[in-house]
């Protein structure tokens, strides 16, 4: 099972979302962008997870000392064609990845260590026009979005479209 714990989102974030993204689309000559229903914010990456370690990520995940809070979106960029809309420092954000890493490490999973650079990924290998003017794309007015669950989720091929399955919840 290919595994990860992300943020969901409610509808009307996702609309924000995706109205940056269709400023995106409209310089793009093409690109994998992201679809409305796979919107997340991931928080740890698992990779392949055999179905027998579900019950201790599910425990890490209940374990978490948190409470809810808010995100705040701001600004967009690109990591070579990958696009994004930033997260702002949000503390409460940073402790709960950590806290959540530390949980998994000491369950016994590989989890990466690089710092967390929390993201909104809009779109993959998007291709511009050379001199295409992007500033449009990230001249959006900051929105904010609350945080009350994180959810372990399954990412699998389903008729060729790449789907996100909620299969835990853990209110906040």
């Amino acid at each position: 099972m290919r595994l990860f714990i992300a943020i969901n989102f409610p509808e009307r974030t996702k609309a924000a979302l995706l109205a940056i993204q269709s400023r995106l689309r409209q310089i793009a000559r093409g690109g994998n962008f992201s679809r409305a229903e796979n919107l997340h914010l991931t928080l740890v990456f698992l990779g392949e997870v055999p179905e027998s370690r579900v019950p201790a990520i599910t425990a890490a995940m209940d374990g978490l000392r948190t409470e809810p809070f808010t995100l705040r979106f701001e600004g967009a960029g690109k990591f070579g064609d990958t696009w994004w809309v930033g997260i702002g420092g949000t503390p409460a954000l940073s402790a709960l990845q950590r806290q959540l890493a530390e949980a998994l490490r000491a369950a016994g999973f590989a989890i990466e260590g690089r710092a967390f650079r929390p993201h909104m990924t809009l779109g993959r290998q998007i291709a511009l026009p050379p001199g295409a003017d992007t500033t449009a794309v990230g001249g959006f007015p900051p929105f904010t979005a609350g945080v009350g669950a994180i959810h372990l989720m399954l990412s699998e091929r389903v008729q060729g479209k790449l789907t996100y399955t909620a299969l835990h919840e853990r209110k906040l």
